[in-house]
């Protein structure tokens, strides 16, 4: 990951290698995450039939926490030093979580959004062994919340396709 020349050097105790080690991850994270916000926002418009209420609310819920999460993520990496993802071929580069093609019926959007869930925490935890070894006790804060986040919404959305 490039650099950008600040005009004062960084130095917060975390050589510029391993800073860029962890603006890498954390660029697939934002990536994961501002994917998973388009998704859930597509399916906050998008979903019909007897729990649409329901998940019509949930998804808001969701999408709008999300929105507030990629700043967080894309602040994090300015603060490492380096320039933030911010384009969909970026993103699409990055992310682990693909788009859904058409719409899916409203079972399967819990579905998909489970699946979402998850990917962004098992791409939060790829982060946590750079993050440990520097000492990046802020990034692994950042982490340990959006791991939290996720898991709690991964298994919200799941418990609705219980019988």
């Amino acid at each position: 990951m490039a650099i950008q020349t600040p005009t004062m050097p960084i130095n917060i105790g975390i050589d510029e290698k391993a800073r860029g080690e962890i603006a890498e991850g954390l660029s697939r994270l934002l990536a994961d995450t501002y994917t998973l916000y388009l998704k859930t926002h597509n399916f906050h418009w998008n979903v019909t039939g007897p729990m649409f209420q329901t998940l019509h609310l949930m998804f808001e819920g969701q999408y709008n926490e999300l929105a507030l999460a990629v700043d967080l993520i894309a602040e994090r990496i300015r603060a490492l030093g380096f320039p933030a993802p911010g384009t969909y071929a970026e993103f699409t580069r990055l992310s682990s979580i693909s788009e859904p093609s058409g719409i899916p019926k409203a079972e399967d959007m819990i579905r998909e959004l489970v699946e979402g869930q998850e990917a962004v925490v098992r791409t939060a935890r790829s982060v946590f062994p750079l993050v440990d070894q520097s000492n990046d006790e802020p990034t692994a804060d950042l982490l340990t919340q959006r791991m939290q986040v996720h898991e709690k919404t991964a298994w919200m959305l799941r418990s609705l396709l219980e019988q």
